[in-house]
């Protein structure tokens, strides 16, 4: 058995490019290794290229080939994948943790081989999926854990009622090194990249997808540029393994009619270093989205100065207040226009950010790994 000191881990990640569960396993692996711990990221690349960032901690891409459109194969083939890279490995872990259900059904098909001994599920959050076939991954995922893990109250409560699982909560972090106030200089070039001329900018992150409640924001912000003409909407990011083009299709069409396509700016997937420059770019974070696991991307506006839009739900009411953000209805457009209009105060957005500061001291990767090493040490003595 291992030195309980220092643990070997394997973490496990579907992708490489910057969605939450992947910024989430980098940060974890980098604040594990860095409390002396001998960490590896396994992660499905469709490109080849990688994570855009330096790491200190071992990587290893497994190349995700070219697969069907159709949903069920293609997360067949990415479960396969995985499966077909890890038999052929080297697999002499202490810990073996999925941060998702397609890695996390991998892992199951290792065990059942006896491959390895036993393997942790962090779940971000539930999915409602239509597809039997999908829904099963997930059942999977859940239940043949030794251990879920889970980053949130309200998720909590969601994986104990619908699995009878109890999932003790980790926490996020966030990057101050990463995402800050202090200018660096590239936020010119950003801003000329992008055609970021408006005034005032509102920002979001997370592309155009349903649960983003993408089509009710761009219609407050239609509202909004009645009294804010100059004003520009900028939608970041947006990879992800599921295909929302009708979704889409939809907000083009309505853009187009709400004839604000011209204040849209939608700037698809962005570099490693893009982002936190964005994030200074902008005079607001506006984020009414519908579910998430727990937002990393509101943490990081917040470090970043901005005042915070955002829904009065979980998870976001676990670390928010309605003096450090303006919480509202994620379905009530007014609503959102009217706290859009509201935070262009400056009365109101000072008191925003400098209230919302508070948070950040709680929330940090170090804490986090912390926390994941008890769990791992717990795992190792049961065996």
């Amino acid at each position: 058995m291992q030195q309980l000191s220092k643990l070997r881990i394997a973490l496990l990640t579907y992708s490489t490019k910057p969605r939450g569960s992947v910024i989430h396993t980098l940060e974890l692996a980098e604040a594990l290794q860095a409390l002396g711990h001998q960490v590896c990221i396994y992660a499905l690349d469709k490109d080849g290229s990688g994570f855009e960032r330096h790491l200190s901690c071992k990587f290893q891409p497994i190349l995700a080939q070219s697969a069907p459109q159709e949903i069920d194969q293609l997360i067949q083939q990415r479960i396969q994948e995985f499966v077909d890279y890890l038999q052929n490995s080297s697999l002499d872990y202490g810990i073996y943790h999925a941060q998702d259900c397609i890695s996390a059904n991998a892992l199951a098909i290792l065990r059942s081989q006896g491959r390895i001994p036993h393997f942790i599920r962090t779940i971000h959050h539930i999915e409602d999926y239509n597809s039997p076939y999908l829904q099963a991954c997930q059942n999977r995922s859940i239940r043949e854990a030794e251990l879920c893990l889970c980053v949130s109250a309200g998720w909590q409560a969601q994986i104990h009622e619908h699995y009878q699982i109890h999932a003790p909560r980790v926490i996020n972090g966030v990057n101050l090194q990463r995402f800050s106030g202090d200018r660096n200089g590239t936020e010119s070039q950003t801003k000329q990249k992008f055609g970021l001329t408006g005034e005032p900018i509102y920002l979001t992150v997370g592309g155009i997808e349903p649960r983003k409640n993408s089509i009710k924001l761009i219609q407050a912000f239609a509202q909004v540029l009645v009294d804010f003409p100059k004003a520009q909407l900028v939608i970041a990011g947006g990879a992800t393994l599921f295909d929302y083009q009708a979704y889409r299709d939809q907000f083009l069409v309505i853009a187009q009619e709400l004839d604000i396509a011209k204040s849209l700016i939608i700037t698809g997937v962005l570099t490693d270093a893009e982002l936190p420059a964005l994030y200074r770019c902008a005079d607001a974070f506006v984020f009414p989205s519908a579910k998430e696991g727990w937002g990393l991307v509101i943490m990081e506006a917040i470090a970043s100065g901005l005042p915070v839009i955002t829904s009065n739900c979980p998870p976001f009411t676990e670390f928010l207040s309605n003096q450090q953000a303006l919480l509202i209805n994620p379905d009530d457009v007014d609503a959102i226009a009217q706290a859009m209009r509201l935070i262009r105060q400056s009365d109101v957005s000072q008191a925003l950010v400098q209230a919302s500061q508070s948070i950040l001291p709680k929330y940090t990767w170090e804490n986090s790994a912390q926390m994941h090493t008890a769990h791992y040490k717990k795992m190792q003595k049961l065996g």
